[in-house]
């Protein structure tokens, strides 16, 4: 198995493609793409003057409960799924999770 991590932007959305190499670089991207989330989830808040500040609150936390629970899960895959199929599953959900704070981000007033 080969991971290999790219990102793609394009004027409306923005698609993350994982190949499989190691957990190590699973985890690196998780923590990135994390880590951008967070800074662009600040930069709108400031850029867009967000009176809300319990909502972007709330939207950090939510970064950070994101990072930890997939690198834990990372960390300790289930045992009984073939690991492929695992990990298929767990960047699925974990494009699915990023798709739906970049929305979210997106919408701050």
């Amino acid at each position: 198995l080969i991971w290999y991590f790219d990102h793609i932007s394009t004027e409306k959305t923005t698609k993350y493609y994982i190949i499989m190499s190691s957990r190590k670089d699973i985890k690196q991207t998780v923590n990135y793409v994390c880590r951008d989330l967070f800074a662009e989830c600040i930069a709108a808040s400031l850029y867009n003057n967000v009176k809300n500040e319990e909502s972007v609150n709330t939207l950090l936390s939510c970064i950070i409960t994101l990072r930890n629970d997939f690198v834990c899960r990372i960390s300790h895959p289930e045992p009984g799924i073939a690991p492929k199929k695992y990990f298929t599953i767990l960047i699925n959900d974990f494009e699915k999770r990023v798709n739906e704070i970049v929305d979210q981000i997106s919408n701050l007033h």
